[in-house]
């Protein structure tokens, strides 16, 4: 059985939920932002998981089951939501979503 260091696994989670984050803050297509926010939510994930393997409690491991759960319904309403926006204003550009506010 190997050992891993909890402080590595840590790290490799904040590396993914900065990369997440940085997704939706500089991402202009809705699709690329979901993808992002699924990227945070694994990070969250492993970090659950990191923690339990390291108090030897099986928490961590329920947790990222509870969150698998909650990113499988934000994806289906999410690209429904993308589906209805394509179907309505033929683009994905939250920037000329956000013209259509204005407007």
């Amino acid at each position: 059985m190997a050992v891993v260091n909890i402080d590595r696994v840590l790290f490799v989670a904040a590396v993914l939920f900065l990369l997440g984050l940085t997704g939706v803050l500089t991402r202009k297509n809705i699709l690329f932002m979901l993808i992002s926010i699924e990227i945070m939510l694994n990070a969250a994930g492993l970090a659950f998981v990191a923690a339990g393997s390291k108090w030897h409690q099986p928490d961590g491991q329920a947790m990222f089951l509870f969150i698998l759960a909650m990113a499988a319904a934000e994806v289906s309403v999410g690209l429904a939501l993308v589906m209805q926006i394509w179907h309505q204003h033929k683009t994905m550009d939250v920037e000329d979503l956000n013209k259509l506010k204005d407007e």
